[in-house]
């Protein structure tokens, strides 16, 4: 059985024999986890085993892990600095930043590599023009090239752990005051003006970027159409014009930022038509139930192949968790984090073409 195009939930710390009929279903090929799946180390271990074990290839199992406010497990894992903290140490000495990136991204994923997790939904990549909240210091800074040294040190240590980086939330939700969770954000800079929030993307996609995840924010300028459901963004601009090669994921279809553009249906079937691999459908298992059993996706061999490429690398086994936190890196890492922990926050940074 290859892996389906839909992302979806569970709504507790095991699965229900609902649950195991949804994950079963040909058109499914991925999880998300939140909070209310977790309770402990062992328990979120034994829920990932059973999704891995219902299919082969196993269904990818995802999380948003960045750090700082958003950090799905916390009592268990190392906590997190949010990119802000790397952006600081970018106006410090942007010739260390990166190696201090590719540790927190190395015990990011190794964390989460060690109990069957494949994927964290990070680096954020969206620029800071101090509009939008809901962004803030989950951007690395507002300076393009500082988030290109940041992100591309964050992918490179999750590289090295046995997971992919994804970049999110393309082209940009950070010049936004909107939060697409409860509203549609509106951007009305015309193509040209979106350079810098591109540069990242170009940057990170020629050292390999294994995916991406599109924004539910529409820019006029471009398309009527935000660019999680825009083929204008991503067939023509993100795939020809930026060339990139790997999985997109449309960010949650359940959002209101993607409310407006039809029922879940509809809404499923214009992501999967403009480019995106991945539709997630997330905490409403009615919907989810709805795009199952409609006609606005299918089965694809080169979209399936790209998701098969997200599978994590390296052992996740019990000698592997029980030997990490032993494990010289693990210890170099965890004290790099604990010291951007401590360091106070900056209010501001640098503009954008500063």
């Amino acid at each position: 059985m290859t892996l389906g195009p839909l992302m979806v939930d569970v709504p507790g710390k095991s699965l229900l024999p609902e649950d195991r009929d949804i994950l079963e279903h040909p058109l499914v090929g991925s999880v998300i986890l939140f909070s209310r799946n977790y309770e402990n180390v062992a328990q979120v271990t034994q829920l990932v085993d059973e999704i891995r074990a219902l299919r082969r290839p196993p269904l990818l199992i995802a999380v948003d892990h960045e750090g700082g406010r958003v950090q799905r497990f916390r009592e268990g894992f190392t906590r997190l600095p949010p990119l802000r903290a790397l952006g600081r140490e970018y106006n410090r000495d942007k010739h260390q930043v990166r190696d201090l990136a590719r540790q927190v991204g190395w015990l990011l994923a190794a964390e989460l590599r060690v109990i069957g997790v494949d994927i964290a939904f990070a680096p954020v990549v969206d620029l800071d023009y101090g509009v939008s909240e809901i962004i803030g210091d989950r951007s690395a800074h507002k300076n393009a090239e500082a988030v290109c040294v940041v992100t591309a040190g964050v992918m490179a240590g999750m590289r090295e752990a046995g997971m992919a980086a994804t970049a999110k939330h393309f082209p940009g939700h950070g010049a936004v005051v909107a939060d697409s969770h409860i509203a549609l954000p509106t951007d009305r800079r015309e193509f040209a003006d979106l350079d810098n929030d591109l540069k990242p993307y170009r940057y990170l996609i020629a050292n390999g970027l294994p995916s991406i995840m599109a924004a539910h924010v529409v820019f006029p300028e471009v398309d009527e159409l935000p660019a999680s459901l825009s083929r204008r963004w991503i067939t023509q601009i993100l795939r020809k014009e930026l060339d990139f090669r790997g999985a997109v994921f449309a960010d949650d279809l359940s959002m209101a930022g993607a409310a407006a553009f039809g029922d879940i249906v509809q809404r499923a079937r214009l992501a999967y038509d403009a480019g995106c691999d991945v539709l997630p459908v997330c905490n409403d298992r009615a919907s989810v139930i709805k795009v199952l059993d409609s006609d606005a996706v299918q089965l694809e061999p080169v979209r399936a192949l790209r998701l098969a490429r997200l599978h994590g690398r390296g052992a996740s086994t019990e000698q592997a968790r029980a030997q990490l936190r032993d494990s010289a890196q693990w210890q170099r890492c965890a004290a790099t984090v604990a010291a951007l922990m401590q360091a106070p926050p900056d209010l501001m940074l640098t503009r954008p073409d500063s």
